[in-house]
């Protein structure tokens, strides 16, 4: 079991919270944090802006796949970006909350 981080720009609130609540019912994220940012990037050669949110997911690098799954299926944009950065290191209570809550869900 690896602990990550995952990174995930969401259209409103509303995908966020509904994105959120599909990972955390299907025991994919142990917790989702939303937060409101405002995005620049380019899109089709042309400099955009938005307002969007960034979901920052607790989960095990083993669900990756999972994740990605049910966020093509549940996501507004047809090209989303979510990222994925390993943990090299957190306390033991950590570990021990994420094998609790989704640690079963690995291969």
């Amino acid at each position: 079991m690896k602990p990550c981080l995952l990174f995930l720009s969401c259209k409103n609130i509303d995908e966020a919270d509904k994105i959120s609540s599909q990972l955390l019912k299907e025991k994919l994220i142990v917790c989702a944090k939303k937060i409101p940012i405002n995005s620049s990037y380019l899109w089709k050669n042309k400099i955009e802006s938005a307002q969007e949110i960034l979901l920052i997911m607790d989960s095990i690098e083993e669900n990756f796949e999972k994740i990605n799954q049910e966020v093509k299926k549940l996501h507004s944009y047809k090209t989303y970006t979510l990222f994925m950065t390993n943990i090299d290191k957190t306390n033991r209570k950590v570990v021990n909350w994420f094998k609790r809550e989704i640690g079963h869900t690995t291969s």
